[in-house]
């Protein structure tokens, strides 16, 4: 039984190396830096490995995660009002003028690129695949298996009835090309865009133009050991001429928010991840924790903000999957911040916004 055990601990261990790509020593040079920081990957990933062995961190809810039923008749409608639906992880349905926008898509039972091992599924997709509307746009924010999932974007792309636009970035088009069939990345039915910081796309809605633009932050790609830096990264922001929307994706705290708060002004919905943060020491520089996640906002200026980014995938790191919401209110509450404008939806829970006039 012991032998088992070393052989299985082993093998995560291994699986874990494939999926973060910590390797301390690269090859060849990088194609990708961040703009503040050297790199953002965290040092000492086996002293970390090591220590989770030893002292096996206590990742599990203290209590249930409740999900709720989604509100399909909301999701379905034609109503004017900008709506946002966390379907889980970093997955949000954002819905405004006659638009179906979805970022970093993951149905997926695992984040791993091993269909039994690695990081599993905590709680369902709060909305399922077949009770999605029409997808007009995906936006891909890095190429972490728990924000890309293979077979999430295909079942995507094979969607018979629609033909969705996949916005990525730089390079992520090149995988796409490679891993999922249908991409077209030229021409007039190109389905699959590269963009680098700070590029954007102008598309129509159902009354009115909107700007999708990529934006920096820091963090890092990797899908295997020596691909590190190799595709970019970063955060969304959907510019509408009443409202703005802003996607974290991941990200550790650096002067790119208030570079993008130049930028794009006032924000009216940020979603900021508040998960993923544990042990501080390694994960520092490409996760923000709960209170860093308010200074995002504070630094954003923005009106409203949705926590996303918890409570999905098992043992991605160390905090118990419930914490980040009750470490954010308590954040909000030292502070004499509203709850109301940092909000924590359940999986499947939708929120609705007005958008300026």
């Amino acid at each position: 039984m012991l032998k088992i055990i070393i052989i299985r601990g082993l093998l995560i261990l291994a699986l874990l190396g494939i999926v973060y790509g910590l390797l301390a020593v690269r090859p060849q040079p990088v194609l990708y830096h961040n703009r503040y920081s050297q790199h953002a990957h965290g040092d000492q990933f086996w002293k970390w490995q090591w220590q989770r062995w030893r002292h096996p961190p206590h990742t599990a809810p203290s209590q249930a995660i409740l999900g709720i039923a989604p509100d399909l008749a909301l999701i379905h409608s034609q109503r004017e009002d900008v709506r946002a639906t966390w379907v889980g992880h970093a997955s949000v349905l954002y819905q405004i003028d006659g638009i179906n926008i979805l970022t970093d898509p993951h149905w997926g039972d695992r984040a791993s690129p091993i269909s039994f091992l690695g990081p599993k599924r905590h709680q369902p997709p709060g909305l399922a695949f077949e009770d999605l509307p029409r997808i007009d746009y995906v936006l891909i924010s890095h190429n972490h298996y728990d924000h890309l999932d293979l077979a999430t974007v295909q079942r995507l792309m094979n969607r018979a009835d629609q033909h969705p636009i996949f916005l990525v970035p730089a390079g992520v088009d090149i995988w796409f090309k490679a891993n999922v069939a249908h991409t077209v990345l030229f021409g007039e039915q190109a389905n699959v865009h590269g963009l680098q910081w700070w590029q954007e796309m102008v598309i129509q809605g159902k009354t009115q133009q909107h700007r999708i633009r990529f934006l920096p932050v820091q963090h890092w790609s990797a899908r295997s050991l020596f691909d590190r830096y190799d595709t970019l990264w970063g955060g969304w922001a959907v510019l509408s001429p009443q409202f703005t929307f802003w996607f974290s994706g991941d990200l550790g705290y650096s002067k790119d928010i208030a570079d993008i708060h130049a930028n794009i002004g006032e924000v009216d919905l940020a979603a900021i991840a508040i998960g993923g943060y544990a042990p501080r020491w390694f994960m520092q520089r490409a996760h923000i924790d709960p209170a860093q996640a308010i200074r995002v906002m504070q630094d954003l200026h923005a009106k409203q903000a949705l926590a996303i980014h918890w409570g999905t995938f098992e043992r991605l790191t160390d905090e118990p999957l419930d914490e980040p919401p009750k470490v954010l209110q308590q954040q909000l509450q030292q502070q004499s911040i509203d709850a109301q404008r940092f909000r924590v939806l359940r999986h499947g829970e939708s929120m609705t916004l007005l958008v300026r006039h």
